[in-house]
């Protein structure tokens, strides 16, 4: 009987402390993985203001025809050049269009012994023009991927001298319109700086040029056909802030 009693109290005192131990268990703090924060992706935008430089190296193939008949020969004018360009773009997703103007100081000079004047020595020499482009490219963040058109406006200058002594018979000088197609590609170096490299094909039209006598008087007229392929660096800086986050 004494066994049974000591039993009995027993159980009835675990069964009361059990509550309170269950209670003292659900009271225990829960610790979860915080979620991980979100990814901020910047991407370079291209659309905007921008103005830069440029330097290179061009090359004129020219051909002279005396009356527009007699073929005197062509001959390669090459050289240097440097100048500014100014443009906008905008950027349409990966889509950019622009707009630029170019002007550069050149000095591109060649010269060959006329075929038809073997006295004579023909020169070229450009020493300058200008660019207004529409340009279309595809951006991959910030690579710039373009081609660009437009219209070209050339100075030249264009000398028949003696072969013999040098000296010049005549000269002329010609600003003519043409066009220009090109393609590049650029980089974004920091948030406003950005390089490239571009290539341009101007093509001019074939007119008649009428040259001055050294002496006074007309020496008579050639027709000149002429282009030109240039391969320039630029470096621009674009106004205004281009990083977007994403």
């Amino acid at each position: 009987m004494k066994n049974l009693l000591l039993m009995t109290t027993s159980i009835v005192a675990l069964t009361a402390a059990a509550p309170a131990f269950a209670a003292d268990l659900a009271a225990q703090p829960v610790y979860t993985k915080a979620p991980p924060a979100p990814v901020v992706v910047a991407f370079y935008d291209w659309s905007g203001f921008y103005a830069g430089v440029n330097g290179g190296w061009g090359s004129s193939h020219n051909s002279w025809d005396f009356a527009g008949t007699n073929p005197e020969g062509s001959h390669d004018a090459s050289g240097g050049t440097v100048g500014g360009q100014i443009g906008h773009r905008w950027q349409i997703g990966q889509t950019v269009l622009g707009v630029e103007g170019q002007g550069n100081w050149a000095d591109f000079n060649g010269s060959n012994i006329s075929t038809a004047f073997p006295a004579d020595r023909n020169q070229t020499r450009i020493d300058a023009f200008g660019l207004v482009t529409g340009q279309i490219g595809y951006a991959i963040s910030n690579v710039l991927l373009y081609a660009k058109g437009g219209t070209a406006i050339v100075s030249s200058s264009y000398q028949v001298n003696s072969v013999a002594s040098g000296t010049q018979l005549g000269s002329a000088d010609t600003t003519r319109w043409g066009g220009v197609v090109g393609a590049g590609f650029e980089v974004n170096l920091t948030p406003n700086w950005s390089a490239g490299l571009e290539y341009d094909h101007v093509f001019m039209p074939t007119s008649d040029v009428s040259f001055t006598a050294a002496g006074g008087g007309t020496l008579g007229n050639d027709r000149i056909h002429q282009d030109f392929d240039l391969v320039t660096a630029r470096v621009n800086y674009k106004f205004g802030w281009p990083l977007v986050l994403k």
